[in-house]
């Protein structure tokens, strides 16, 4: 079955001793109150409930899947709606929402060390509270009083469910294309049709009404994505006292049989004249959806780093346990018929990727969530503008490079294994198949790319891009005299240099030639991504080099991954750096007809 625990101690030091959360948190005045202490207390009992109710269920749900009952009704793996049940009546959909619909208003960055632990316990469960906190935000931020008053307090509790429509079945990332009709109604509804696919979490048991957020189009819109707009499409209407009342005209049409995420219900999701509710203005649907896929985005994000820490804890006693012949340079294990597999350099190498690749999106994730309480509730304008920006350029990354590291992780995790990892019982080929649909959804990797390279960097003359390269380069002038940190601090600076001529190099060409900028976009991606990885690894061994002399082995042990990774992991920007500077030739001279 495996096994999942909580990284506390390495939580609480990117937390506490990186971040300096409590500091930072306490300059925010929706946050002045918080203290260590109670952080702690947060991501201990979120832990426990993590590893005791969530990750049981992570292997029932991939066995059994959701069952398409007819007639619309889908019915979860066996337990979820318990589990989900316990959830709801701990309170920890309210953790991170506003207090003035119920929400305990905590910080974002705790509710993003949560979902770390919950994506690791068990990914496609937990993707039905994710997309209801998508819901949330989306309607926090756009929509009219009467319907926050009507949805929100559900949703925070937790009571209510909810999902986003967005792909049809001619279009999904395209949206410019949907098809949706959506007819006004003198009351100030709208009557809406269509077909929306790939819904997760579109249908289930596990709560008493499920509220979608639906792109559609007005009869006199026009086309193009400036012709969309939203709107809120509950499954039962709410009555005059709020309680689910008449069943609406959308119904779950079948679902999806997937490679993963089996617990999770991937619905396709008829809509035949069902009543909603505009959200925002008419025509300007995605600015508000955009509030939601850019929360999903970094949940994706979340997604990711908690597969590759499950799949490297899993790795770690795996390797520990497992006899497999002797350590070239003589028996470890002289007491036994064989050595630990974990005496072997590769093996090593497998499970310093993972540990590498978990610690530093940890650093990531969390300091990115951070930035989010920053824009949302720093009293300083300008510290909202700058940590709103970084966010902005910063979040395609996170969708990107984490679920990338992931998809390697999960699969070296499998290789660690060997044999066993291939079959189902162990659980590993489950992480394997779960991590792949996170580089396809919510935009696929690609996607991602091109945001980051041709709308967050280029299309700003990348001024973004800058402000993040100022904070490195702060860093760097900082330590440049440090001489126990010039195997990190040299590194570092030499990869933002490179950042820097390969931005300048790809922007000169893209403006003779717009497909420069697809060609690059990708391998340019991970290289911004080693770049982030690089600085906070840096900022890591900093510390640990601080404080190694403690006798504390965490910090031992930390140093060394820092190693590992400028060693073995950072150099694969090299060859990422030479992809995006071939450019585009090669990969359109061949005509198409001869593919």
């Amino acid at each position: 079955m495996g096994q999942y625990t909580a990284p506390l101690r390495d939580m609480q030091f990117v937390l506490h001793e990186l971040l300096g959360a409590e500091a930072e948190l306490k300059a925010m005045p929706p946050h002045a109150d918080i203290d260590a202490d109670t952080i702690n207390q947060v991501i201990e009992e979120a832990g426990k409930f993590c590893s005791d109710v969530v990750f049981p269920l992570n292997q029932v749900g991939d066995r059994e899947g959701c069952t398409y009952v007819g007639d619309g009704v889908v019915k979860a793996p066996t337990g979820f709606k318990e589990a989900y049940q316990q959830y709801v009546e701990a309170g920890w959909p309210a953790l991170a929402c506003d207090p003035e619909f119920g929400g305990q208003g905590l910080p974002i960055v705790i509710n993003n060390v949560v979902y770390e632990m919950l994506n690791s316990a068990g990914q496609a469960w937990t993707m039905y509270p994710g997309l209801s906190h998508g819901a949330y935000e989306a309607l926090h931020a756009h929509g009219t009083p009467e319907l926050q008053q009507t949805y929100l307090p559900k949703l925070v509790s937790g009571v209510w469910t909810g999902t986003m429509c967005l792909t049809e079945p001619h279009c999904g990332t395209d949206l410019g294309i949907l098809r949706s009709k959506a007819e006004p109604q003198a009351d100030g509804s709208y009557l809406i049709s269509g077909t929306k696919i790939f819904i997760s979490a579109g249908e289930h048991d596990m709560a008493e009404n499920i509220i979608h957020l639906v792109l559609a189009r007005l009869p006199d819109a026009p086309g193009g994505t400036k012709g969309i707009s939203l709107f809120v499409v509950p499954k039962f209407i709410p009555d005059a006292n709020g309680n689910p009342g008449e069943r609406n005209g959308i119904k779950c049409g079948s679902i999806e049989h997937k490679m993963g995420i089996h617990g999770n219900a991937t619905c396709v999701m008829n809509l035949d004249g069902a009543r909603g509710w505009m959200v925002g203005e008419p025509n300007k649907g995605l600015n508000a959806m955009f509030v939601m896929m850019n929360a999903a985005r970094l949940g994706v994000g979340a997604q990711g780093l908690g597969l590759t820490e499950v799949a490297y804890q899993n790795s770690l006693a795996y390797a520990k346990d497992r006899l497999q012949m002797r350590a070239l340079t003589g028996p470890k294990a002289p007491d036994k018929p064989a050595d630990p597999i974990i005496v072997h350099p590769d093996v090593r190498r497998m499970l310093l990727t993972q540990k590498a690749y978990a610690e530093g999106g940890r650093a990531f994730s969390y300091w990115t969530a951070l930035q989010i309480d920053r824009e949302l509730s720093h009293p300083d304008e300008a510290v909202r503008k700058q940590a709103g920006d970084l966010v902005a350029l910063l979040t395609p990354v996170i969708k990107a490079f984490l679920t990338d590291n992931a998809f390697t992780s999960t699969n070296e995790g499998m290789q660690v294994f060997g044999g066993h990892g291939y079959i189902a019982e162990w659980g590993m080929e489950q992480y394997v198949r779960d991590a792949r649909i996170n580089m396809i959804y919510e935009g696929t990797n690609t996607i991602q790319a091109l945001d980051l390279l041709g709308r967050k960097i280029l299309g700003d003359m990348g001024a973004r891009m800058k402000a993040f390269g100022k904070i490195v380069q702060e860093f760097v002038e900082a330590e440049g005299t440090n001489e126990a940190m010039q195997e990190f601090i040299n590194p570092l600076a030499d990869i933002g240099d490179k950042v820097q001529k390969l931005t300048m190099e790809i922007g000169m060409k893209a403006m003779g030639n717009a497909d420069e900028v697809g060609a690059a976009a990708v391998p340019y991606l991970r290289v911004v991504g080693h770049l982030v990885f690089s600085y906070f690894w840096a900022r890591m061994a900093k510390i640990a080099l601080e404080k190694e002399a403690s006798g504390d082995k965490f910090y031992t042990a930390k140093l060394a991954t820092a190693r590992f990774y400028f060693a073995r992991l950072l150099p694969e920007t090299a060859a990422e750096i030479r992809k995006a500077r071939a450019g585009s030739a090669t990969l359109m001279a061949l005509d198409a007809d001869l593919f």
